[in-house]
């Protein structure tokens, strides 16, 4: 019996089809669930909130540890309050986010709460995928619950991103570059090889630079921050700052057109033009009380003025013609008053003020330090000075740096060459380290006198500011001790 039913079914074609067609049916369902997860079975399903799900799409996997663990079920746009701001963490905004709905595999829940979430790239051809880096916190995410933003990290940089930076523009820039480059180091091989071979002392001697930098008592990391922070206070003022410098690129540009003849004469006679000013003031002091007495005896002459009360009633018609005309100026104060007002009312105005403010009162610390470089020691119009020097020796192809070679004191760990320590006399009494990076120049809380370019080389002298007072004169000083050099030589 049971051999001749086998033989019915197979020998009926409409049961055969039927059985076929089912299985066909099945297939397909089961295929086209593929992506969206086999049915009857549980999942656990759980959101992120993601500030960017560029590239996401529904049926993308998500992955721990490279392995599949889920898909992306929808993706949707939300609204976030109390988020961290983008361009600053520390406070809160309310921004947009990609809100992304998952079915993980049911032996992930619970997922703890302090797992973190990226979009990664699955192939080069902009396959994306969700990584979640699995925390290991006691609590977890209840089915249905969302993961927060502050959970989600940063996409990495994908290989096209990459490829973006080097469009039309910085591929030609780069073309020059290299052309240029080429030029400059074209027949210069026998040089380069001179200075890789100087270079050896400063290798041996690198290593223990960089352990004093590493050194956490030099404060590098302080350093750093300090200057995170500065950068940090500067940031809201950037449009403003970049604006200052193209207005001084601006104003640059037309003093160059004028820096020869007439800024760089000034630039060179003002040194002697101050020093003689300096020179006079205290011979032209008596002349000046002097002439405070004159004018105090002069008054009872001023009486004697009646005879010209003609002249002073002319002067009185004329000043009645000038007031004829103040009602129209009157008639322009109103308007101007209103657009004043309009420009204190208007918070951009406002705001552009306190930036202002606050760049005002970043800037006052540092400039006080550096005003008295000027004021007190003239150092600026030296520097001025010194680079018309420098560029006024020229022939005919362009201009040329004028120096001196200096011939340092010799002796063990000398300034003069490579050493493995400050130089510390030695035996003689010249050979010391003189380095002073700090000079005192006039600002607060330091002496008034300007040290740098007047140190001496007293013995015993390693590091930092010269014992005494040098002064407050600089390149007079200088010039004076060269002009009694010269006279002893001449007597000698």
């Amino acid at each position: 019996m049971r051999g001749g039913r086998v033989g019915s079914l197979a020998a009926s074609p409409t049961l055969v089809g039927a059985v076929t067609v089912l299985v066909v049916v099945v297939a397909v369902f089961l295929s086209y669930q593929a992506n969206q997860g086999l049915p009857f079975v549980p999942t656990y399903k759980v959101s992120a909130e993601l500030p960017n799900a560029d590239s996401l799409v529904p049926g993308n996997e998500v992955r721990i540890g490279g392995i599949r663990v889920g898909q992306i079920k929808s993706i949707s746009p939300e609204t976030v309050n109390n988020a961290p701001c983008p361009n600053d963490p520390t406070r809160q905004c309310t921004t947009q986010v990609a809100k992304v709905d998952m079915e993980l595999n049911q032996d992930l829940d619970p997922l703890p709460e302090n797992s973190t979430l990226v979009v990664r790239a699955k192939s080069a051809l902009g396959l994306k995928y969700l990584e979640i880096n699995r925390g290991n916190s006691s609590q977890g995410f209840k089915p249905g619950s969302t993961i927060p933003i502050t959970s989600a990290r940063p996409e990495p940089v994908e290989i096209d991103q990459v490829f973006n930076m080097f469009d039309a523009p910085t591929r030609t820039a780069i073309q020059t570059n290299l052309l240029e480059f080429g030029n400059a180091l074209a027949g210069r091989g026998g040089d380069l090889n001179e200075a890789i071979g100087q270079l050896k002392p400063l290798v041996q001697v690198l290593t223990p630079v960089m352990k004093n930098l590493a050194d956490p008592n030099t404060g590098l990391g302080n350093f750093v921050s300090s200057l995170s922070a500065t950068a940090a206070e500067v940031a809201p003022v950037a449009e403003i700052q970049g604006q200052l410098f193209v207005d001084l690129d601006t104003t640059f540009g037309a003093l160059a057109r004028v820096s020869r003849p007439f800024i760089q004469q000034t630039i060179e006679k003002s040194p002697s033009t101050e020093d003689t000013t300096i020179a006079t003031l205290p011979t032209i002091r008596p002349l000046l009380t002097n002439t405070a007495k004159l004018f105090s005896e002069l008054r009872p002459g001023f009486h004697a003025l009646a005879p010209n009360q003609k002249a002073l009633g002319q002067s009185v018609v004329e000043g009645v013609k000038a007031l004829a005309l103040a009602p129209a100026f009157n008639a322009q104060l109103d308007p101007t008053a209103q657009a004043v007002l309009n420009l204190s009312n208007n918070a951009g105005a406002r705001q552009g003020i306190n930036d202002l403010t606050t760049f005002n009162n970043t800037l006052a610390p540092p400039l006080s330090f550096i005003t008295p470089a000027q004021s007190v020691c003239n150092y600026a119009t030296l520097l001025f000075r010194n680079v018309a020097s420098f560029l006024g020796s020229a022939d005919g192809i362009g201009t040329s740096q004028r120096f001196i070679v200096l011939q340092p004191p010799i002796g063990p760990n000398s300034e003069i060459g490579p050493s493995s320590a400050p130089a510390n006399g030695g035996g003689q009494a010249t050979n010391f380290l003189h380095y002073n990076p700090y000079p005192n120049t006039a600002a607060p809380g330091q002496t008034r006198e300007c040290e740098s370019g007047n140190e001496g080389y007293p013995a015993g002298q390693l590091i930092g500011n010269v014992p005494g007072n040098q002064g407050i004169h600089t390149e007079g000083q200088i010039l004076q001790q060269v002009k009694k050099k010269k006279s002893k030589k001449g007597k000698k």
